[in-house]
């Protein structure tokens, strides 16, 4: 179980909520039309796009070589977490 670290006292109140003017649900034209253009144009920048970076690799090859990375701190945290977190696949819950 993850315990709430959020103080009750935060509760939001009616009376402290702004009311914003409702939005019309009449859009501008084109708002939620399909473009070629806009998807041609995606698809050549992805294509220009590495599909390896370098500096992301070495920076993985580094954390992995380090001994204290992920500390033992966050190692047994993720741990307890992953322990006492519910069984999803069993058939009580």
């Amino acid at each position: 179980m993850i315990n709430s670290t959020s103080s009750s006292d935060r509760t939001i109140r009616p009376d402290s909520i702004a009311h914003a003017p409702a939005k019309s649900a009449v859009r501008g034209l084109g708002a939620d039309q399909f473009s070629a253009s806009n998807s041609d144009a995606l698809r050549s920048s992805l294509a220009s796009q590495p599909e390896v970076r370098p500096e992301v690799v070495a920076r993985g090859r580094e954390l992995a070589a380090d001994p204290s990375y992920p500390s033992t701190e966050i190692l047994r945290q993720v741990g307890g977490l992953i322990l006492n977190s519910p069984d999803l696949s069993d058939e009580n819950n």
